[in-house]
């Protein structure tokens, strides 16, 4: 059992990156908006201790190292409502495709936009309960899933329809594994802190305009029963990430779709976790010499 309740990653004023357990001023349950974190000492999936040693928090990072990140499993369709807007039949089998841990970035960090994603409109948002594998699960049964589930966290599975249907051969990676296209953070909260992962209030915001405000209530494959189903047959990791769909609200789903652009601030929350705040950078086209 972790002995952390918000795990999070930071740059200390002190110029070291830490692991720490965030310390969160009264009041508040956003973990974006600490200062202050006890340093963590040991393996974060396995025996580590949060010790007495404050340190100040410059900036949050990923909460984990990329290196610790073997596998990021994402589902598609799988809240009712999303499904319906997409004009979609729920699926009777969770969709599954994979983005590349090179897509990982923090939840602070900026959303790169290289070129190829340029060249038609179509950039989306998606805000997700993100799951993190605490240790290795193979055929795990729904009863004692949550068992092998060392916290949560919220992410952006950001998509570029255009990609992803239409120029992806029938595959969706093409749409979503560009390079730091899956902002994340800004911890990882304990499920003995967070509870029942089912009932969350989950968002997202662009400049301010609230466009997606659902419940994990609405998924199709909870998180259980997910965890379950992708562990058949396939062992999961300590450190594997499951982005486990988007609820209803896309730009994708409106009328006439409201794509991001240059410049936009994305916001995706998760209640009892907090907020991802990343801003929109289309990539300049180097000046040929």
């Amino acid at each position: 059992m972790p002995t952390f309740t918000r795990l999070v990653r930071f740059l200390s004023k002190d110029g070291k990156t830490y692991y720490g357990d965030a310390i969160l001023p009264k009041g508040v349950n956003d973990i974006a908006k600490i200062t202050q974190a006890h340093i963590i000492k040991g393996d974060i999936f396995g025996k580590h201790d949060v010790t007495d040693q404050i340190a100040e928090v410059k900036t949050l990072l990923a909460p984990l190292q990329s290196k610790d990140v073997g596998s990021v499993r994402c589902l598609g369709l799988n809240y009712a409502r999303h499904a319906k807007e997409a004009n979609m039949p729920q699926p009777s089998y969770p969709i599954l495709f994979h983005k590349p841990p090179t897509s990982l970035t923090g939840p602070s960090s900026p959303i790169p936009i290289p070129l190829p994603a340029q060249e038609a409109p179509g950039l989306d948002y998606e805000c997700e309960l993100v799951v993190i594998i605490s240790k290795p699960t193979l055929n795990v049964s729904t009863a004692d899933a949550l068992s092998h589930v060392l916290g949560y966290s919220v992410g952006n599975d950001v998509s570029h329809r255009e990609w992803q249907l239409k120029r992806g051969g029938g595959q969706w990676a093409l749409g979503k594994c560009f390079d730091g296209w899956a902002p994340w953070g800004p911890g990882i909260v304990s499920g003995e802190v967070l509870g029942d992962p089912t009932g969350l209030r989950i968002s997202t915001k662009v400049n301010g305009e609230l466009r997606q405000q659902g419940e994990t209530g609405d998924l199709i494959f909870g998180v259980a029963e997910t965890v379950s189903k992708l562990s058949r047959g396939t062992t999961l990791l300590p450190g594997d990430l499951i982005f486990t769909g988007t609820p209803e609200g896309v730009a994708m789903g409106m009328s006439p779709p409201k794509w991001l652009k240059d410049g936009d601030v994305v916001e995706v929350s998760l209640e009892g976790v907090g907020t991802c705040t990343n801003k929109v950078e289309f990539v300049k086209e180097k000046a040929k010499l």
